[in-house]
């Protein structure tokens, strides 16, 4: 028998990809991992997008769920160069009449602005807050029976209710607009069942660890993933956008940090009838379009807790926000859409020139849109920071062929990897025994589009190195 090139290859360098990748390299492994663009980190890249000076994050821009995965705090990313900044504020949620929620890193400081919905929120997050330690593991990968299974059957009967029933919890505008947006990161209806889980994870990594922002831009989690890698002795490659298994020198294992879409353009001939017929039912969610701005000087929030936050959602009511996921959801476009905005540059001075500040954000659209959302947005954010129009130097902006084309694994616009409702929350991309493998020996998915989805936290890359390693080299981690 020939020898290999390669133990195993990895095609795509985003968070997954380059988790997937030290993974085998941990085990002593010979591996390679494959990126097409000419610069490594999917989601995870920055650039000065308006004018020199400003850099702005392209994709991912604030990561509550890369400083607390369970995985990548195994990993000494510090020592390869990555620090991040903490806003006091997490998340800022203003309101019309000039008010705002906030999110902090205190259960108790955010409880108490709550008003009468103090004790409730502590009553949800106080056991959450004590409990994630030991069940983050098993929230952030494949369905098993879990390690603390009291605690997760605390978790999931929350977990899997819609976040519109949900906020009947509460019973302040406050408290409820605060959960909407925060549950809007779900990417699809309210009504819709499970979309309480990405709302209670993200809270609850708040009070944890916070929301952080990497110093210089998110680009610096990938370059400290990849010096780590190449740290181990692997190796890897640019400039090469795999379109067919031909391409790859020999291995005994590949993984692909790509969507189903790719996966059966790049293995399809490889696969049995039923896995690729599976492939091709997998459902992508919403798109965005997203607007970089260079800024005269910081936002003009009309609710000061607003302009100290790393993040502000933008949408008002829990009515409103409700109602703008669920018109594109259902393929409209929405006038008034909740738009998720980042300040990196309140925290972060090496994002602007001194005096000046960037800003990033994003709305929902149906997937594969083309309309100019710049007005609307800008709209929106004006709506609450009067005042806001007459800063902008310069902008930016790409509707979701172009966030496509950025990167091809958000297909339509799709930054998730795929819907993450309940139809498709356990069974990313095809119901099997393990999500991670194909029906081709050797060959595994291990992007977003498995458990447990979106979000910079290298978890589904983690968990599908894991099989990999226990499938061809038995090794059990």
């Amino acid at each position: 028998m020939s020898k290999t090139e390669f133990d195993a290859i990895v095609v795509g360098s985003g968070p997954n990809g380059l988790a997937a990748a030290i993974t085998m390299q941990q085990q002593g492994l010979s591996v390679l991992l494959i990126e097409g663009k000419d610069e490594i980190g999917g989601g995870l890249r920055s650039a000065e997008l308006t004018l020199p000076g400003f850099m702005h994050d392209v994709c991912s821009a604030i990561h509550p769920l890369a400083i607390g995965s369970p995985f990548f705090d195994t990993l000494p990313l510090a020592e390869h160069g990555l620090n991040y900044l903490f806003p006091d504020v997490a998340a800022a949620h203003p309101f019309d009449d000039g008010t705002a929620a906030i999110l902090t890193h205190s259960i108790e400081e955010t409880a108490s602005l709550l008003g009468e919905d103090e004790q409730t929120y502590l009553n949800i997050f106080e056991q959450l807050v004590t409990d994630w330690p030991g069940m983050a593991a098993d929230v952030l990968g494949p369905l098993t029976f879990p390690k603390h299974p009291i605690a997760m059957a605390r978790f999931g009967l929350k977990a899997l209710t819609s976040a519109s029933h949900f906020a009947k919890r509460f019973k302040t505008q406050h408290a409820k607009g605060l959960w909407a947006g925060i549950a809007a990161h779900a990417i699809q209806p309210l009504s819709n069942l499970s979309t309480s889980a990405i709302g209670l994870v993200l809270i609850t990594a708040a009070h944890l660890k916070g929301w952080p922002i990497p110093q210089g831009g998110s680009k610096e989690i990938a370059n400290a993933l990849a010096s780590y890698f190449l740290s181990l002795g692997g190796k890897i490659e640019t400039g090469h956008f795999v379109k067919s298994l031909d391409e790859l020198p020999s291995a005994k294992t590949v993984l692909f940090d790509v969507t189903p879409r790719q996966l059966l353009q790049i293995a399809g001939h490889k696969f049995s009838s039923i896995y690729k017929w599976q492939l091709e039912k997998y459902r992508y969610g919403m798109g965005v379009f997203k607007v970089d701005w260079a800024l005269d000087a910081q936002i003009p929030f009309t609710a000061k807790d607003a302009q100290r936050a790393g993040t502000v959602h933008i949408g008002n009511t829990l009515v409103e926000i409700a109602d703008s996921e669920k018109q594109i959801w259902n393929k409209q476009h929405s006038e008034k859409p909740f738009v998720l905005l980042a300040q990196q540059s309140i925290f972060d001075n090496s994002r602007a020139p001194e005096g000046k500040h960037t800003a990033w954000a994003y709305c929902h659209v149906p997937n594969g849109s083309v309309k100019d959302m710049t007005n609307i947005i800008e709209s929106q954010v004006e709506r609450f920071a009067p005042g806001f129009r007459d800063l902008i130097l310069a902008k930016h902006t790409m509707n979701t062929a172009e966030v496509e084309q950025y990167n091809p694994n958000y297909i339509g616009g799709d930054i998730n990897g795929g819907v993450i409702d309940l139809g498709q929350l356990f069974t990313r991309p095809a119901l099997r025994s393990s999500p991670y493998r194909t029906s081709a020996k050797g060959l595994y998915i291990c992007s977003s589009s498995t458990p447990p989805g979106g979000g910079v936290h290298g978890m589904c890359g983690y968990h599908s190195a894991k099989k990999a390693l226990k499938d061809i080299f038995s090794i059990n981690i």
